[in-house]
């Protein structure tokens, strides 16, 4: 075992725990972004403000309407005993873009971070595929029971690499997309994008990733 593989197997432990699976061990992709309820959440806060702003055109309200539901949201799932930090994430996550839009002076401003983290995010996949420890092998092997075995196998290895690839392209897609309208100022189309090619197309490609890297079952003679 070399120095690495302990380290990719914390990576692995970590990632996989944020993801659901079901009684038969395939992974359960509405249950990975929080079903309903997560999907909701997630889109809730930045829809409630586009609307307040494009009704009213007034952005303190609008940054106060999109808090005011985060919170809401962070309330109920510290109430119903939820995680603290998965209930608090969301909230800073929506104080952040809010903070962004206040200090811009601008309603575009609120999906400023959105870009910064996807850019991040793509980073780390691009970079893990380069040093051959694709990401969706790190988080799959461990909910599969493979561990780190599949980086042994080159076919394995290069099948989680088109997986990581998958996530990658979504989220370059949502900076090929969204930036453009960003500085072209069409705040309705940035915002109503932001919505669509966020947990839905991320779920999609999750989803695709995982029936990609399935392994195969040995033909068997006839």
């Amino acid at each position: 075992m070399t120095s690495q593989e302990p380290l990719g197997q914390q990576l692995s432990d970590s990632a996989a725990r944020r993801l659901s699976t079901r009684e038969d061990g395939s992974l359960d992709v509405m249950g990975s972004v929080g079903g309903w309820r997560g999907i909701i959440e997630a889109a809730l806060p930045a829809t409630s403000f586009l609307t307040a702003y494009l009704v009213v055109g007034d952005l303190p309200l609008a940054i106060i309407l999109a808090i005011a539901v985060g919170v809401l949201f962070a309330v109920v799932r510290i109430a119903q005993r939820g995680s603290l930090v998965q209930s608090l994430s969301g909230l800073a996550g929506v104080l952040i873009c809010a903070a962004f839009a206040h200090f811009s002076g601008e309603a575009r401003g609120y999906y400023v971070p959105g870009f910064f983290i996807n850019v991040a995010y793509i980073v780390a996949l691009v970079t893990s595929i380069a040093v051959k420890w694709p990401l969706m092998g790190v988080v799959f092997g461990v909910i599969r029971g493979e561990g780190m075995q599949w980086r042994q196998d080159a076919l394995r290895r290069r099948s989680y690499a088109v997986a990581t690839w998958l996530i990658t392209a979504v989220l370059a897609s949502r900076l090929a997309v969204q930036l453009p309208l960003y500085f072209a100022d069409h705040e309705t189309a940035l915002g109503v994008t932001r919505v669509v090619m966020g947990v839905p197309l991320y779920a999609f490609a999750l989803w695709l990733g995982w029936m990609i890297t399935r392994e195969r079952e040995p033909s068997r003679a006839q």
